[in-house]
């Protein structure tokens, strides 16, 4: 099982964003959506062995944690507006401290970062990072941030954490998914 985690900053924690303003009104909820797609998609199937979770610290209730879980996720299409809805949905009933299913394979429970660095073993995706091509092995969780670099103070909390890069350019935290889940699959495949 590999596991993302993506900090998205400024996303919503209500229901209450339009399904077509996902980019502004949303909080920038089109990357994390996004990062779904990248983490859970393939052509004409999904990845039953991921899971991406989506940590939201914007307004009005922060934080909370949305969790795809690709074993059990339907009604996952390969465009914005397919997770944009299954967040929408998940966000708009009540949790907890626990994840509460919302949609077959789309949890919610109210949490951050915190709570995810205590369930896993993160390598951090950076630019600073190790290249993931001289990497020994690789570890299976992953943290991300969205468009905004990580706060100082999520530095400093994932300052121990090992650091990852996947190459000599920044991309956009989807592409970076994108091209470690290859490298992953390279080597499962025994192509390295």
């Amino acid at each position: 099982m590999t596991v993302f985690a993506i900090v998205g900053h400024l996303a919503r924690t209500d229901g209450a964003f339009s399904l077509n303003d996902c980019a502004g009104g949303a909080g920038r909820m089109d990357v994390l959506c996004r990062c779904v797609n990248a983490s859970l998609t393939l052509s004409h199937g999904l990845r039953r062995d991921v899971e991406c979770s989506l940590v939201l610290l914007g307004q009005p209730v922060p934080p909370k944690t949305v969790r795809f879980s690709g074993s059990t996720v339907r009604s996952l299409n390969p465009d914005e507006r397919s997770p944009a809805a299954l967040i929408k949905k998940a966000l708009s009933i009540p949790c907890g401290s626990e994840f509460r299913e919302a949609s077959p394979g789309v949890s919610v429970r109210k949490s951050g970062l915190l709570r995810l660095l205590q369930e896993h073993t993160f390598g951090v995706l950076d630019k600073q990072g190790t290249d993931i091509r001289k990497a020994g092995q690789l570890p299976d969780a992953f943290l991300l941030s969205d468009h905004l670099d990580f706060t100082p103070d999520e530095e400093a909390i994932i300052a121990d954490c090992p650091h990852y890069s996947v190459g000599p350019v920044v991309l956009h935290a989807d592409h970076a998914i994108t091209v470690l889940l290859n490298e992953i699959d390279r080597r499962n495949a025994g192509w390295t």
